[in-house]
């Protein structure tokens, strides 16, 4: 993941300086443009893959774990150069890491959050941890065409910041050793606990895209766990971004 968001990093640097060198004509009037009407990316709603780096060897998530993400943004462009803008927000960001034989005691009484094996016991078909957050996303901006962003190549990077509002864990139909369903599929189960999660995080996103829609990708910099068998758990994502008002 730290490749991809590289990657991404770069080709919006490359972008932006090219950008910047290739300008040979005179100098735009900026200030002669109607930007009054300009729609850029001030909703913005996030859906993709999330995993985990550094994870302990008793973490072990499986399936199609994933985010779904609502900001709205607050879009301010230089006057100087309207191609230019910072974008300031607040939302939602959720992310359902799952996995498979596996239980999570998040009210354990323990120093660190227990990951146990349970393929030879008591499971649940269906299993994972979810975390709510609320975030603040701070973009930096460029749009290759700036009075209408939402009809040409758009490159934006930055950091979200955010606070845990919840953290639980979610099982579906518990099967014995032998895989029998032992309350039949529509038993649930919640535990709710956020002691051993970091509460505030820190993550650094890049997006790539044309018109509405965007390759997004984001490493949290901040540990998720406070403590998981000495291990930094540092998640990641990558998906799309469908954004305009």
């Amino acid at each position: 993941m730290k490749k991809i968001l590289l990657a991404l990093f770069s080709v919006g640097l490359f972008t932006v300086a090219k950008a910047q060198t290739t300008e040979t004509k005179p100098k735009t009037d900026y200030s002669k443009i109607d930007l009054s009407n300009r729609a850029n990316d001030h909703f913005m709603i996030q859906l993709g893959y999330d995993g985990w780096t550094n994870r302990p060897d008793s973490v072990n998530p499986s399936g199609f774990s994933r985010h779904f993400n609502f900001y709205f943004m607050l879009d301010k462009p230089f006057k100087a150069n309207p191609h230019y803008s910072v974008a300031i927000g607040a939302g939602l960001g959720t992310s359902n890491i799952f996995f498979k034989n596996t239980y999570i005691d998040v009210k354990s009484t323990g120093a660190s959050l227990p990951f146990t094996d349970k393929t030879n016991s008591n499971h649940f078909k269906k299993y994972k941890l979810a975390t709510v957050w609320l975030e603040a996303p701070v973009e930096f901006r460029y749009a290759a065409n700036p009075v209408t962003p939402d009809k040409g190549m758009k490159i934006a990077l930055g950091f979200k910041f955010g606070t845990m509002l919840k953290a639980y864990t979610k099982g579906k139909d518990l099967l014995d050793a032998s895989g029998n369903s032992l309350y039949g599929k529509s038993y649930t189960m919640k535990e709710y606990d956020k002691k051993f999660f970091n509460t505030t995080r820190v993550a650094a996103t890049a997006r790539v895209g044309f018109g509405n829609f965007s390759l997004d990708g984001s490493y949290q910099l901040t540990g998720l766990l406070k403590t998981a068998g000495g291990n930094t758990v540092n998640p990641y994502s990558i998906g799309l971004t469908v954004s305009g008002l």
